[in-house]
C-alpha cells in the first residue's frame, strides 16, 4: 500500500515520460533540450526558473479610498506642527471608514483627490476633505518613508506623478453653452466594444471647446448622471433635453487608461473645473467703528432646506467696500465650512475671529446650480489671496510699471498681475475660456507646473491685455491670434474675476499691481478631525 512520497519508474514509464516532454528521438532517450529567448522565457513550461526578487528601496505611496455614510465622519485626525512639514495621520478610530481603507497612524498626505497637498496650506488641507462628501482619496507615505525621501532631497510631487503614471491627468468638469448656430459643438460616439463608453468629437473654436472640452475626450458623466449607465439612445435624449447649456465630466483616453489601471472611479471631486457659470467668492472684511455692517440671518429656502444668508448690507460699510450683495448664501467662515453649522455658532466664529474676518458667498441661484449636480460649490473654490502668499513675488525691473497695488478711497480693491510666461515645449500652459456671444477671455485650466502656473495665473482671471495691448473688447478668436504671435514670450495683464467688475466700477485704470516671472516663481500645531 502506497502512503505517499515518489513512485519510482520503470524503463517502460521513463520512455513513455520522455516522449511526453518531447525529448525521446526515436531510437532512445537523450537529454531535454531547452532553448532560452530573452524576449519569451523559457520555451518549456516544466522547468521554471526564479530569482529571489530585488527590494526597490524607493519609497511607495499607497491610496486609500475612504467611504462612510452620510453623517458619518471618516474617522481619523489629520495634524500639522509649526516647523515640522506635511500633514500627519493622528488617531485613526477602530473599526473607522479610514481605517478600513487601510490609513494608518503616522501617515504623511500627499495627496488629496488627485491634488498635491504638501506643501499646502493646512487650514485648506482640511477644507478640500471636508467639503468632499461621503468619500475622500488620499494618497499616502509612511512616516519612516517621507522622512527618508526629505533626507534624500527627493521630489514628491515628481514621486506622486511617477505613481499614477507621468502621461496622466486629472479629469475635467466643463459648462458648455449652447449656441445657436453650432449647438453645443460636440458630438458623441460609442466606443467599439466597450459598455457605456462614449467618445466626444469637437467643433473647432466651438462652445464646448472654449469650454475646456478636447477632441477625442472620453465622456464620464452629464448634469450628474454617470453615462456608463445610459445607453447610447438614452444619453441623446438627456443632451437634446439641455435646452440652453451642459455640464459635463470629460477626460483623455491615456489617464482613462490610467485610473483603469489603478481601478479608480472618475469622478468630479478629483476634476479641476471649466468655465462653471457660478463661483464662490471669499470677501475680506475689517472692523470699522460700526462693525462689520451686514445682518446675518437664517432662512428657509423654496427647496426646504435651511440656509445662512446675508442681509442689510450697510452702505459705505466693510462689507459693501468688500463686496457683499444682499440676499447671498454663505458658505464658510475663515475657510470653515458652514452649511451645516447652527446660526449661533457662526456667530460665535465671527466674533471670535476678532476685528477681521473672511467669509465665502455664493448667489442663491449659484448655490442651486451646484445643488442640481449633487456637489459642494466649495469643491471647485480656491481664496485667491491664499495662493498669492504662497508664491514668490519678484518684480522685474520695469520703468513703466507701478509696484504697488492700486488702492484709494474706494476701499481694498483687487491686485492686477502682470504674468510673464516664457514658452515651455510647444504651449505656455494654459486655455482660455469665454462666454458664448460677449466679449473678453479668462484663463481656462492652468496645467500644474506649466509656465502659466509659476507666473501666477489663476483659473477664471480676466484677461486686460496682452503683450500691452487691451483686449477687453476683443473677441475671443481675437485674443488666441495675439497670443499665438507669441514666440518665446507671453506678458499677460489679469486679474481675478470675482474683483474686475469692482476695479471696473471704481474708474481707476487697470496697471499692474505686480509683476510674476514663470522663471522665478519657486505655528503652531494645528489639527483637525475629519
Amino acid at each position: 500500500m502506497w502512503r505517499g512520497g515518489s513512485v519510482p519508474l520503470n524503463s517502460r514509464q521513463m520512455l513513455d515520460k520522455a516522449r511526453h516532454l518531447g525529448a525521446y528521438t526515436g531510437d532512445g532517450m537523450e537529454f531535454p533540450r531547452f532553448t532560452f529567448n530573452p524576449k519569451e522565457g523559457i520555451d518549456n513550461p516544466a522547468l521554471v526558473i526564479s530569482d529571489d526578487p530585488e527590494t526597490d528601496p524607493s519609497p511607495a505611496p499607497r491610496l486609500c479610498h475612504i467611504k462612510c455614510k452620510e453623517g458619518q465622519s471618516f474617522g481619523f485626525r489629520l495634524r500639522t506642527e509649526k516647523g515640522i512639514r506635511g500633514n500627519v495621520v493622528q488617531q485613526v478610530d477602530p473599526w473607522s471608514p479610514a481605517e478600513l481603507s487601510g490609513l494608518r497612524e503616522g501617515d504623511h498626505v500627499l495627496e488629496v483627490n488627485e491634488d498635491f497637498v504638501d506643501n499646502m496650506e493646512f487650514s485648506r488641507v482640511v477644507t478640500k476633505i471636508q467639503v468632499c462628501g461621503v468619500q475622500v482619496f488620499l494618497l499616502v507615505l509612511k512616516k519612516q518613508e517621507y522622512e527618508e525621501a526629505l533626507s534624500q532631497g527627493l521630489d514628491l510631487q515628481a514621486l506622486t506623478s511617477s505613481y499614477r503614471g507621468e502621461t496622466c491627468s486629472r479629469p475635467r468638469l466643463c459648462h458648455i453653452t449652447r449656441d445657436p448656430g453650432l449647438g453645443l459643438g460636440i458630438s458623441i460616439s460609442p466606443i467599439e466594444g466597450q459598455k457605456g463608453g462614449y467618445v466626444l468629437s469637437t467643433v473647432r473654436d466651438g462652445p464646448a471647446e472654449r469650454a475646456g472640452v478636447r477632441d477625442g475626450d472620453r465622456l464620464v458623466w452629464i448634469n450628474g448622471a454617470v453615462v456608463s449607465t445610459l445607453t447610447f439612445s438614452a444619453l441623446n435624449k438627456m443632451v437634446k433635453k439641455c435646452s440652453a447649456h451642459v455640464t459635463i465630466l470629460v477626460i483623455d483616453s491615456e489617464s482613462e487608461a490610467s485610473y483603469t489601471r489603478r481601478k479608480l472611479p472618475i469622478l468630479p471631486i478629483m476634476a479641476g473645473s471649466h468655465n462653471l457659470p457660478h463661483r464662490p467668492n471669499t470677501l475680506h472684511l475689517v472692523q470699522d467703528s460700526d462693525g462689520y455692517g451686514f445682518l446675518l440671518r437664517q432662512e428657509k429656502m423654496p427647496s426646504g432646506r435651511v440656509a445662512h444668508l446675508l442681509r442689510e448690507v450697510d452702505v459705505g460699510s466693510p462689507a459693501e467696500q468688500a463686496g457683499m450683495q444682499d440676499g447671498d448664501l454663505l458658505l464658510a467662515v475663515n475657510g470653515q465650512p458652514s452649511e451645516s453649522m447652527e446660526h449661533e455658532e457662526i456667530v460665535r466664529r465671527v466674533r471670535k475671529s476678532g476685528k477681521s474676518v473672511s467669509l465665502t458667498t455664493i448667489p442663491v441661484n449659484g448655490r442651486q446650480f451646484y445643488t442640481q449636480l449633487g456637489l459642494s460649490p466649495l469643491l471647485f473654490h480656491e481664496d485667491h489671496r491664499s495662493e498669492a502668499e504662497g508664491i514668490k513675488r519678484t518684480l522685474l525691473p520695469c520703468t513703466d510699471v507701478q509696484n504697488e497695488p492700486t488702492k484709494d478711497n474706494h476701499g481694498s480693491l483687487p491686485c492686477p498681475r502682470l504674468c510673464v510666461l516664457e514658452r515651455e515645449e510647444s504651449s505656455f500652459g494654459f486655455h482660455l475660456g469665454c462666454v458664448q456671444h460677449k466679449l473678453g477671455t479668462f484663463i481656462g485650466q492652468v496645467e500644474t507646473k506649466g509656465s502659466g502656473h509659476k507666473a501666477g495665473l489663476w483659473e477664471g482671471d480676466v484677461v486686460v491685455e496682452v503683450n500691452g495691448q487691451n483686449v477687453e473688447n476683443f473677441h475671443f478668436e481675437d485674443v488666441v491670434m495675439l497670443i499665438k504671435k507669441s514666440e518665446s514670450l507671453l506678458k499677460l495683464l489679469v486679474v481675478e474675476r470675482s474683483g474686475y467688475e469692482k476695479l471696473k466700477q471704481s474708474g481707476l485704470p487697470i496697471i499692474p499691481g505686480v509683476i510674476l516671472h514663470s522663471n522665478q516663481v519657486s505655528g503652531e500645531m494645528n489639527d483637525a478631525f475629519l
